[in-house]
Order: C-alpha cells, then structure tokens, then sequence
C-alpha cells in the first residue's frame, strides 16, 4: 500500500464520519414566533401572510401590502401594488 493510498482512504473515512455526524444530530427547525392575532384596517382580507426579522407582512385581496412591526404589531407601512398594463 502506498502512502497516497493510505491518505485518501483516512481522507475519505474522515469524510464519512463528518457526514455521519453532521446528519445524526437533532436540529430540528425552529418555527418562526407567530403573532397572537393580527388586526386587518376595516374592510380588508388578507390573502398572504410572510415572516421577517422584526416585522410581518400581509398581502390584500385589494393589492396592498402591510406590514407591520412584530413586537408592538402595528401597521409600519402600507404599499400598493400596481399592474403593468
């Protein structure tokens, strides 16, 4: 057996064992914290809702976006969302 035989089976076998341990471990996802409820402007339904860092944003059935601040949840900004015609 040669010496670059010997290194590429130790660097294989290290490899191996990296992935075994990497894919063994429990991570599981944590979930993103969702508000308790999330008050809409009157009149308006919600169509999609997505998380960021701090603020949260829900899209409207009548094309605009709020978003509002996760920790005091109030509305930060309001965009509407035009179509090229």
């Amino acid at each position: 057996m040669t010496t670059l035989t010997a290194v590429m089976i130790f660097g294989l076998l290290v490899i191996v064992g990296l992935l075994v341990m990497r894919f063994s471990q429990d991570h599981a996802p944590v979930p993103a914290p969702l508000p308790d409820s999330i008050v809409l402007p009157q009149g308006t339904v919600a169509r999609a809702v997505t998380f960021g860092g701090n603020w949260y944003a829900v899209v409207t059935t009548d094309d605009r976006i709020l978003i509002f601040d996760s920790a005091s949840a109030e509305l930060q900004q309001s965009i509407r969302i035009e179509t090229q015609k």
